[in-house]
């Protein structure tokens, strides 16, 4: 086998460019260097903090920040993106690696989320990059679209007795003495049910407009809560129309009138009650909603096939928020360069 030559890469490069590599198009619309302020505040100790400038100098924030962007693109594992950064050359370019330069081992990965999630960054990065998508002429309009869905997380094998226990927020007997075993049990995800089926994990909470699909507010909560108990949390004041679309679990007496004080209108399916049905006109009225709701349905769907799934990978509510966070973003990121190119393509 011949050595590979500076002019084979490139026409690798171009035949990626030629398949429309998805990485280099994120890569072209994300002004990746906004986020430096933010990443490098909690990536890099100040210089007066620094015991010493000896030892290897620490990964570049802005790379690492796009290392944990394709584990939510693809929902990778840390040793899987690590993988994937050594084989793949789309992932290499997206970094700014070449094939002589070293990646970052999942460990690195590993640290460089935990250190932003236990900071509460990806709150704030996702705000950023809102404000830029605002700027860029995609502000919030047409109304929003508020939703949950399920983010399963892999389950725990405890007794009837610790589970009671960690539902009370009490630590099961014995677990103090083992920390290597808390250390592997998720005591914030919890246990619900969804047409008959028992899911166990944690809900992200989205608020989506209904002009661009893009994700305007989230929250990250167990499984266990109930839709509308987040709504007054994801409510868009920016939104440039009044229209709030929502399924039935969020209509109630309470939450019509708590719309209706905010000047926004509610456009909530109606439910039917035992022994008082769904009129026809109100059936109807549920079916014009569903075409506007379904919009939402395509981010959630969107995160669950094209980008992998939403499994967890991680254990507690600090760091499902940051992952799920992540994957919103990220979401927001694909979506941005579908809005591009229509953009581009829209008759003058």
């Amino acid at each position: 086998m011949s050595q590979m030559g500076f002019f084979d890469i490139a026409n690798r490069y171009a035949g990626l460019d030629a398949k429309n590599d998805p990485l280099a198009k994120i890569d072209a619309v994300v002004r990746w260097e906004d986020f430096r302020p933010a990443l490098e505040a909690v990536w890099r100790a100040a210089p007066e903090a620094r015991k010493s400038a000896a030892g290897r100098k620490p990964w570049d924030a802005v790379l690492m920040f796009k290392a944990i962007v394709l584990c939510a693109l693809y929902n990778l594992s840390d040793d899987q993106v690590e993988y994937q950064l050594r084989d793949r050359l789309s992932f290499m370019r997206f970094l700014g690696l070449g094939l002589e330069d070293k990646v970052p081992d999942a460990k690195t990965v590993w640290l460089y989320r935990e250190q932003l999630a236990q900071a509460g960054v990806i709150e704030t990065l996702f705000e950023d990059f809102d404000g830029y998508l605002e700027q860029q002429g995609y502000l919030a309009m047409g109304g929003q679209i508020i939703d949950a869905s399920i983010v399963p997380v892999p389950k725990q094998h405890n007794s009837r007795d610790d589970n009671a226990r960690i539902k009370e927020g009490e630590t099961p007997e014995g677990w103090e003495n083992q920390p290597a075993k808390r250390s592997q049990k998720d005591t914030d995800a919890r246990w619900t049910k969804k047409h008959g089926k028992s899911h166990y994990g944690y809900k992200n909470h989205v608020n989506v407009d209904r002009r661009h699909k893009l994700v305007r507010r989230y929250q990250v909560t167990d499984a266990a809560v109930h839709d509308s108990q987040v709504l007054d949390e994801i409510l868009d004041a920016d939104n440039t129309a009044s229209d709030v679309w929502a399924d039935s679990a969020y209509r109630s007496a309470g939450i019509e009138a708590k719309l209706e004080e905010k000047g926004l209108k509610s456009r909530i399916h109606r439910k039917g009650h035992r022994n008082k049905p769904l009129s026809e006109r109100e059936q109807r009225g549920n079916k014009t909603r569903s075409k506007v709701r379904v919009r939402v349905e395509h981010v959630f769907g969107a995160q669950t096939n094209d980008m992998g799934g939403t499994l967890v990978r991680s254990i507690g509510l600090v760091r499902a928020k940051a992952r799920i966070g992540l994957k919103n973003l990220a979401y927001n990121m694909r979506r941005l360069v579908q809005l591009e190119r229509l953009a581009a393509t829209a008759p003058p």
